[in-house]
């Protein structure tokens, strides 16, 4: 019986060992991102440069199906116009509920699904990817890191190399941040792929972090408020233990440094 245990054990350590490597030996660096911090916040405009390059190139295979398309205008996001919102939702269609068929997407509705097989939705993915573990799958980087989601995609984004490999009869390319080391999806980033508005330079690594920050508010849009609410909470819960150690010195002060009899 002892054996047994011993046996499973030793496999489910291995099985944890292998895959914390191969976690640790992807190529992520740690990323400062205005968001970052218990008071850092979304930058507005890189918010809107990450758009136009979810926009103009991850949405044609990736979908954000679970955010609303009105959320653009909200606080603490891209805070586009009402108009210009209204005007973005009218590039996408969108199945009428009533009515079965497709028609020209409102700012109500969401953005589309995914648009090519096997491309992964990234509406979470910002938060459904860790770029720290370790040492040895404790998980200690994450603490001090955080988990780090927005650093993955920016490695996955700007990791390429120039080699592939043909495997299957399926092209595969060298990515250092990769897990395996090699990824399906080709390198989807080049410099001035996009031109930007405010007139930022358009390296792979701008995009990159533009679009890893935009990605992020996809997946957590209140995070501004959170932390907000999350600061009002510690103060209000400092005062109180303050208020809390004054009143029992009041109450006990009289009796200290009495004895029974």
């Amino acid at each position: 019986m002892l054996r047994k245990i011993a046996i499973t054990a030793a496999s489910v350590l291995a099985l944890a060992g292998s895959g914390a490597f191969a976690a640790e030996t992807a190529h992520i660096e740690d990323v400062a991102f205005s968001f970052e911090g218990p008071f850092g916040k979304f930058d507005e405009h890189q918010l809107q440069r990450g758009l136009q390059v979810y926009t103009e190139v991850c949405s044609a295979c990736h979908g954000m199906k679970f955010v609303p398309i009105r959320s653009l205008a909200d606080e603490g996001g891209p805070r586009l116009p009402e108009d210009q919102v209204r005007a973005f939702a009218k590039q996408f269609t969108a199945i009428d509920k009533e009515t079965g068929e497709e028609r020209e997407a409102k700012e109500t509705d969401n953005f589309p699904a995914n648009n090519d097989a096997g491309a992964p939705d990234l509406s979470l993915m910002a938060k459904a990817r860790a770029g720290f573990h370790g040492p040895y799958g404790t998980g200690i980087n994450q603490f001090f890191k955080g988990i780090g989601g927005p650093e993955y995609i920016h490695a996955i984004l700007t990791d390429y190399t120039e080699e592939t490999k043909d495997e299957a009869g399926s092209t595969f390319y060298e990515n250092h941040a990769f897990s395996t080391g090699w990824i399906a999806m080709p390198p989807p980033l080049s410099d001035d792929l996009v031109t930007y508005q405010d007139g930022t330079p358009a390296t792979v690594d701008q995009m990159s972090m533009d679009v890893s920050a935009f990605l992020m508010w996809a997946a957590e849009p209140q995070m501004m408020a959170r932390k907000k609410a999350g600061f009002v909470a510690v103060l209000f819960l400092g005062l109180l233990t303050v208020l809390l150690y004054l009143t029992n010195k009041r109450l006990w002060a009289p009796h200290k440094g009495k004895q029974s009899a």
